[in-house]
């Protein structure tokens, strides 16, 4: 078991995912100014927390990291294209993303639109290449696809994006729906990461739900943590201006139930996630539930 701390195991890990990035988008025929501008995202940094879920389960459950590998990759291309759509003017007008100018400021609106565009497309790409180039079982893949699909799509992250945008200056929003809206912009594709994790390891539906179940709750407490974060911390930590949340009307945890109880909330969201791989042992079990208590442990 390595001593090393979840931070610096997080980036370990991070780091094969980031290897397989830098050329899971070659020989596609890609246009020189758009390849450009998807890497200029796609390989900006980040913690690459999804893809490394995706791993994690997999392995954990006996699954072939190397197999899974693109579909891991193409979770990171939907959540970074999400990111270039969002700083968008029309949708939060964000200049700056991982501490450098957003995708349309460094490059212009349009290509910023078309390589999130390009992001998506090829994320299924990546996904279909875990069968076709790397032999996992078609029908795993196929499994694994339309619950990406579903969370990434209308009912999913796309959906959540929308109801954040209505929510966005109305006063007195109910938890429950701010819950739900968080659940759809943000927690859905943590889920699906997690689930997709353990359909393609080939494992049966007890472990799958577990996994779905855990995901569910770390993505609630990442969204909290986020919230909480954009009060307490400052643009150059965060990587993104700060307070930005305040300042555009949207309605958070802290707005609604304030700094305090939003964290003694998140923590009640990782303590239902740890307590659902207790029944898995070895270095990636420790590292999910580590990995969890972070997400917390990032406001303090």
């Amino acid at each position: 078991m390595t001593n090393l701390g979840i931070k610096e195991r997080l980036g370990q890990r991070a780091a094969v995912v980031e290897k397989f990035l830098t050329t899971s988008l070659d020989d596609r025929g890609i246009p020189e100014r758009l390849r450009a501008s998807m890497d200029y995202s796609l390989l900006a940094g980040g913690k690459r927390l999804r893809p490394v879920l995706t791993l994690a389960w997999a392995e954990m459950l006996g699954g072939n990291v190397d197999a899974v590998m693109p579909f891991a990759a193409s979770l990171e291309c939907i959540h970074t294209y999400s990111l270039i759509h969002d700083d968008l003017p029309a949708m939060d007008d964000d200049d700056l993303r991982r501490g450098k100018p957003s995708n349309h400021k460094q490059f212009d609106e349009a290509t910023a639109i078309l390589a999130g565009d390009g992001l998506l497309t090829e994320a299924f790409g990546l996904m279909c290449e875990t069968s076709t180039v790397n032999g996992l079982p078609a029908d795993r893949v196929l499994r694994a696809i339309a619950v990406l699909a579903a969370a990434s799509g209308a009912g999913g992250m796309v959906g959540g994006q929308t109801v954040d945008m209505e929510f966005t200056g109305r006063d007195n929003v109910p938890l429950e729906e701010l819950r739900e809206m968080h659940a759809m912009k943000t927690g859905a594709l943590i889920t699906a990461a997690c689930e997709c994790g353990a359909i393609l390891s080939g494992a049966d539906d007890e472990h799958i739900e577990n996994a779905r179940e855990f995901g569910k709750a770390i993505g609630v407490a990442f969204q909290i943590v986020d919230d909480v974060l954009d009060v307490v911390s400052d643009t150059e930590t965060l990587g993104k201006p700060a307070g930005s949340d305040e300042e555009m009307g949207k309605s958070t945890y802290p707005s609604l139930i304030g700094l305090e109880k939003s964290k003694e909330l998140a923590a009640e969201y990782i303590a239902e996630a740890v307590e659902r791989i207790g029944e898995y042992d070895g270095e990636n079990q420790q590292f999910l539930a580590d990995l969890a208590r972070y997400i917390v442990d990032r406001v303090y």
